[in-house]
């Protein structure tokens, strides 16, 4: 079984070490994100949203379905861990075993 763990973590580790070499290099203003996709937001929030904190309108605004879905993820896993770690109350004649 250890054989298979450290194979499976040994194989994984080469598949994201390939896969980021495909990455483009750190901070380069010439990829994809920086040339198509940061334009979009940077000069057309205030016409489109009406918000001048750029951070706000893409936060609330562009990415807010996304948004709630991380909240509610966060909450239902909080009230998970809360429903789990809670003390039950005992009744009279029951054991702490």
């Amino acid at each position: 079984m250890k054989v298979f763990a450290l194979l499976t973590v040994i194989i994984t580790g080469v598949m994201l070490v390939y896969g980021a070499e495909d990455f483009p290099k750190w901070g380069d203003p010439n990829q994809p994100g920086s040339v198509h996709v940061a334009p979009r937001y940077t000069q057309g929030t205030y016409i489109e949203a009406g918000t001048p904190n750029i951070v706000t309108s893409v936060v609330a605004d562009y990415r807010g379905y996304d948004t709630m879905g991380e909240t509610t993820v966060i909450f239902t896993a909080g009230m998970a861990c809360i429903l789990m770690l809670r003390k039950k109350k005992r009744g009279e004649g029951e054991s702490n075993v």
